[in-house]
């Protein structure tokens, strides 16, 4: 059975930081790119960072460059997204994703595996 459990989420003041983590199972997790996305309240999922499998290759939109990392533990198979200077407007759930193959995407019709989500809320 395929699982994906997101973690670290919570409240955090603007110009703060959050890492969160996401810990996979039931899949080769090498063999997969994974992803962060995010949705808002009353927004569309968005892609937020890809990782191909390796690790070689990233992918960050430009309203989180600079501050977000994305980083993959093959051995541990888990993925970790640093959150870093957040804002109100990153508050959203956040999800982590898995696609099969070494080609990173921001589309979420092209991952097939979703965890449940960590909520971050930015808020003074």
């Amino acid at each position: 059975e395929v699982r994906l459990v997101e973690s670290g989420g919570g409240l955090v003041q603007p110009g703060g930081f959050v890492k969160l983590s996401c810990e996979a199972s039931g899949f080769i997790f090498g063999d997969y790119s994974m992803a962060w996305f995010r949705q808002g309240p009353g927004k569309e999922r968005e892609g937020v960072t890809c990782i191909t499998g390796s690790g070689g290759s990233t992918y960050y939109p430009v309203s989180v460059t600079g501050r977000f990392t994305v980083s993959r533990d093959n051995a541990k198979k888990t993925l970790h997204l640093q959150m870093n200077s957040l804002k109100p407007e990153d508050t959203a759930m956040y999800y982590c994703a898995a696609r099969y193959g070494d080609v990173c995407s921001g589309s979420a019709p092209d991952f097939g595996y979703w965890g449940q989500g960590t909520q971050v809320t930015v808020s003074s």
